[in-house]
This record gives C-alpha cells, sequence and structure tokens, in this order.
C-alpha cells in the first residue's frame, strides 16, 4: 500500500485531507518533510548520496535521512522513522535538535510538483562508524563522513540537494 500524507495549508496547518505520497507531487499539495543532519563530536557531518532510481535528485548527496511525514506521524516520529529506515541508525527524541522550519516549492518536471514544508533537526553522536550503517539500498546508494571544508565543496559544486536555508543553520552550528 502506498504510503498516505496528510495535506496541509501553505502555514503548515493540517487541512483533514489525506491522499497519497504520488497524488501529493502530482497536485502539488502542500506536506511536510522532515530533515536529519547526524554530526560527529569532531564536526563531521553524515552525508548520503540518493538513489539514482529516485525520482527527484538522484544521485546528488544529501544530509543523514530526509523523508516524508506520513499521516497521523509527528515530525518527530518521522525523523525518528526515516533514519532508521534509510540508515539503519536508531535514535531517539531526546537526542533531536529542532533547528528550523521553511518551505520551498518548485516544479521537478512535468505531473511533479513539490510544495514542502520542512522540519529539520540535527542529531549529535560521540562517534559514526560509516561501516555499520545499513544502508536502504532503494533509497540511499552510499555513506560518507564531511568535514566541514569539504561540506561547503559540495555544496559549491551543487551536487548536493537543494536545502539552501538547512545548509546555513548546519555551517553555523559547526563553526
Amino acid at each position: 500500500m502506498e504510503e498516505l500524507i496528510d495535506i496541509l495549508d501553505e502555514y503548515g496547518n493540517k487541512t483533514g485531507e489525506t491522499v497519497t505520497r504520488k497524488q501529493v507531487h502530482e497536485k502539488g499539495l502542500w506536506h511536510r518533510i522532515i530533515v536529519v543532519s547526524i554530526i560527529d563530536k569532531n564536526g563531521h557531518i553524515l552525508m548520503q548520496q540518493r538513489s539514482n532510481n529516485k525520482e527527484s535528485n538522484p544521485g546528488k548527496w544529501d544530509v543523514s535521512a530526509a523523508g516524508h511525514v506520513s499521516s497521523g506521524q509527528t515530525s518527530v516520529e518521522a525523523a525518528i522513522r526515516e533514519t532508521s529506515e534509510e540508515l539503519g541508525i536508531e535514535i531517539q527524541e531526546k537526542e533531536l535538535k529542532y533547528i528550523l522550519t521553511y518551505k520551498n516549492e518548485r516544479k521537478i518536471k512535468e505531473g511533479y510538483i513539490d510544495r514542502q514544508i520542512y522540519d529539520c533537526y540535527i542529531v549529535n553522536r560521540d562517534e559514526i562508524d560509516v561501516r555499520k550503517i545499513k544502508v536502504q539500498e532503494s533509497e540511499v546508494e552510499q555513506v560518507k563522513l564531511c568535514e566541514l571544508n569539504e561540506f561547503k565543496e559540495l555544496l559549491a559544486n551543487k551536487t548536493v540537494v537543494n536545502r539552501e536555508e538547512l545548509y546555513k543553520e548546519v555551517i553555523k552550528y559547526l563553526k
């Protein structure tokens, strides 16, 4: 069964309508996305390369985990779920540090429109062993740890998913 998504108004309030993930993009309806940046004690950020089979941003680098908030879920619950599904990393609610909410709308291609409100979190870990990460192959090609300069280089080369508002906050956090 396809994932169901709660529809929002442009201010982030639920409208009471629920549609499939496919319909939310076909109709260009507002919905919530979570983004999680996992950072180790040395200031390295865990990055994932999106699957080459993804409909949007295939093969681009992204922060640790991101995904849709399913119908009936809070953004915190979705952040915990997505991090577990995509990376096999279990996080607790108390580890999630909320950093910002922003919205973005853009047409990816004909019949695929993003109108998303992003809730962004940081998780601090003492160590991140990339060898122990179990990626969800349908979502993730590979993972790596980036120090600040490499992160900035990825941004400059535009080899990352466009999350400019988030990246500014992550860079501030890392400094």
